[in-house]
């Protein structure tokens, strides 16, 4: 009988369609907010997971074992890994939506132990070259995301007591998010954006700056959150800070001297480096905000996901999509054709479907993004169910859509886009 064939693209296929649910979810939910409507926490819980395991960490994973490709080109299928993700993302769904700690407990154990598959193939790599330094990036990544399902597992199981729930909640997100998925986008950019742009990193100074930078300020911002101390949180954002903006200068330049190349994987990229950077400086004026007591401006749900939506769909979709943009078609021309020449065309024809209305792609997505912040502001002036906050929810709401179901068009295209005899 013939083994399943589980390649990376169908991880990177199957991460986008769980992460297309979630936004589907996620903005019912905060168009319910906006409304007045009750929404039981369980359905946030329900799209946190989703777009986290079974969206991000799983495209996250299709990009490593695509890159395993070029060292091993006969290993081609995954089919362990594919059952474990996507077993554990249906476990967490059952498990919350029928509260049930034990298998809950089982779904993170299973995305541990994946973890701890790829971690001991991360700290064997050896890379040659200006960023050989890298895979140890990837490496503390990985711990992080150990630390971060850890401490999920401590939660679910009950393991801490009620006066320390607050703290293990913000290190179970932060290490996740911050310590997780940002170091590991951080350190795929380095190699991505210079092959989508076809030239050369700007500044291996800056690049290793950085990376010695995002580890310690997650390191430090963790301790503040164990000690409770919003002093210390505050150095480790801006030790984060220091090391984004450089990030995101060494990425700015490098687009600078390739020609400042204009294509949907370019653009996605660059605004994601930006928005990571004012994700960053939120988090940090929320951080100063709870320093007054009473807080100085009042914070409640839509602030905090406006906040949180900053990185979740400002940083990490615009990472998605600009890193889908230029891995699908590479991918599918390279398993739909063996000729280098027609490979060449096919390809070309899928990026040029791509590239299809692509500043209404990216900008939508911004904005709307940005649309975000922008309801949770009028807040402060104006009542919920307002005409200024109910407008600019509806639009914001319909940019994201609109982004969402053209990124969503052209993939299906170019799924049924197949070459040429």
């Amino acid at each position: 009988m013939p083994r399943a064939q589980c390649s990376p693209l169908l991880f990177l296929l199957t991460g986008l369609g769980w992460l297309i649910l979630s936004a589907v979810l996620g903005l019912g939910l905060f168009l319910a907010m906006t409304l007045g409507q009750h929404v039981p926490p369980h359905y946030r819980t329900l799209h946190v997971h989703l777009s986290l395991v079974g969206g991000v960490a799983q495209l996250m994973l299709g990009v490593t074992l695509l890159s395993r490709l070029a060292y091993n080109p006969a290993h081609n299928s995954f089919p362990v890994f594919y059952a474990a993700i996507n077993g554990a993302t249906i476990g967490l769904l059952a498990g919350f939506w029928l509260g049930q700690p034990l298998v809950i407990g089982t779904a993170g154990l299973l995305v541990m132990l994946a973890s701890l598959s790829l971690l001991r193939d991360v700290i064997g790599q050896t890379q040659h070259g200006a960023l050989s330094f890298l895979p140890w990036l990837y490496g503390i990544a990985l711990f992080a995301l150990l630390g971060g399902l850890a401490v999920g597992e401590g939660m679910t199981l009950r393991l801490f007591s009620h006066q320390f729930i607050g703290q293990a909640r913000l290190a179970h997100i932060h290490l996740s998010l911050i310590g997780f998925v940002t170091l590991i986008i951080v350190s795929t950019m380095y190699h991505l954006l210079p092959t989508v742009l076809k030239g050369r990193l700007h500044s291996m100074s800056l690049t290793r700056v950085t990376v010695a930078l995002l580890p310690l300020g997650m390191l430090v911002l963790l301790a503040g959150f164990l000690l409770s101390s919003l002093w210390t949180q505050q150095a480790g954002g801006v030790i984060m800070l220091a090391g984004t903006v450089l990030y995101g200068l060494n990425l700015l330049r490098t687009w600078r001297d390739a020609g400042r190349v204009n294509n949907a994987a370019a653009d996605h990229l660059i605004q994601a480096a930006a928005f990571l950077v004012v994700g960053i400086v939120t988090g940090m004026l929320v951080s100063i905000n709870f320093l007054f007591d009473p807080p100085g401006v009042p914070f409640g749900n839509i602030h905090l996901i406006a906040y949180t939506h900053l990185l979740l769909v400002g940083f990490f979709l615009h990472t998605t999509f600009g890193a889908l943009s230029h891995l699908l078609p590479t991918a599918l021309a390279t398993e739909r054709v063996q000729s280098n020449k027609q490979r060449e065309s096919y390809q070309a024809l899928l990026t040029g479907i791509v590239e299809r209305w692509r500043p209404v792609q990216v900008g939508a997505l911004s904005v709307g993004t940005m649309g975000l912040a922008v309801v949770a502001a009028l807040l402060w002036q104006f009542p919920l169910r307002s005409i200024p906050a109910q407008a600019a929810t509806w639009i914001s709401l319909s940019l994201l859509l609109l982004s969402f179901a053209l990124f969503a068009g052209k993939i299906g295209l170019i799924l049924t886009q197949r070459p040429n005899k």
